[in-house]
């Protein structure tokens, strides 16, 4: 049996589905709304716990039955909250329960790390000199690697924790994230509502547009996932494509891949439907102008899945989104 937190969020909810896909008996904790339903509606789950009854659980050293792993996904994933206290209880202080907990028992522990722990920087190698968030939510996920690394000690003893640093992750069943969802879910909305994307004017050094992520596909995290619940290795591993793009070219892809399912917009010359708008204020020193993921890590460890390219997982999920919009 497994055990995903954060199940009926985006990335849990596709990691459900493909372990549904080999009949794994998979305990799904989160809680509940009508926003995620969607999700959750075709999932096939052994049992449902809510993440209060689950955390009580947990501290008072309850058992499960038979769990193989814990795939722990649930966090506060909001970059803009500013109760820090609230961040660290949701993110720092609850990961640190399942950790121990999974410890004690020898069960496996894959869990949610994030690329916001590189903050500003411009290298993105697994290592502390290269890690300085910028936001509560990245240094939450900062001080729970660095806790795993106190707890380890070099190597990863224990052979129990796989931290994983997703890149900007995009792909289905994230509509109930609202302003965190993925660009490529924004730029979609719009062009369904007016017909055209904006983008930032440029920060960082960059121009309009023209700032850089690693877009990593749905896909690709879940194989990852799926392959650090069967090794027996530890350790924190950044999850991305190794290849950043600018938002322009990413919004290039969108356009494209909607007229192509739509008929609507500009073909040829996708540049005519961008709006540039004012960088917020609220993100002047908070914001990542430039990610791309170090593989070296990854590929040590024996995953060496080809990355999806950005234009094919944006002509996927936009397939996906405009059968949603349909439906």
């Amino acid at each position: 049996m497994i055990i995903v937190t954060g199940g009926a969020g985006f990335i849990g909810t596709n990691v459900i589905r493909r372990l549904n896909e080999s009949s794994t008996d998979v305990v799904m904790v989160d809680t509940l709304s009508n926003d995620v339903l969607p999700n959750v509606s075709g999932l096939e789950l052994a049992d449902y716990i809510s993440i209060d009854e689950f955390i009580t659980r947990i501290k008072s050293n309850e058992t499960f039955g038979s769990v193989d792993a814990i795939v722990h996904q649930g966090a506060c994933s909001d970059t803009m909250v500013t109760d820090g206290d609230y961040v660290m209880e949701n993110n720092y202080a609850y990961s640190k329960h399942l950790y121990e907990y999974c410890r004690e028992r020898s069960i496996r522990f894959v869990y949610a790390s994030s690329a916001s722990v590189y903050g500003a920087g411009t290298q993105f190698r697994e290592e502390r000199s290269c890690e300085k968030p910028l936001n509560l939510y990245g240094y939450s996920k900062w001080m729970f690697d660095q806790y795993i690394r106190r707890r380890e000690g070099p190597g990863s003893v224990s052979g129990i924790p796989v931290g994983l640093r997703y890149f900007n992750v995009f792909g289905p069943h994230e509509q109930h994230k609202g302003r965190m969802a993925s660009v490529v879910q924004h730029f979609t909305r719009q062009l369904n509502e007016v017909g055209r994307v904006s983008l930032f004017e440029g920060s960082g050094g960059y121009g309009p547009g023209g700032q850089r992520r690693d877009f990593v596909y749905i896909d690709d995290v879940v194989d990852a996932n799926l392959h650090f619940i069967q090794s027996t290795g530890s350790g924190i591993y950044n999850i991305g494509t190794g290849r950043s793009r600018s938002f322009n070219a990413m919004a290039r892809a969108v356009i494209s891949s909607w007229h192509r399912e739509t008929g609507k917009g500009e073909a040829a010359n996708p540049d005519t439907l961008i709006d540039y708008i004012d960088f917020p204020e609220a993100l002047v020193g908070r914001y990542q102008s430039f990610t791309e993921a170090d593989l070296t890590m990854l590929r040590r460890a024996g995953f060496e899945r080809t990355p999806t390219e950005l234009e094919d997982g944006v002509d996927a999920y936009v397939r996906w989104l405009v059968a949603e919009d349909d439906a």
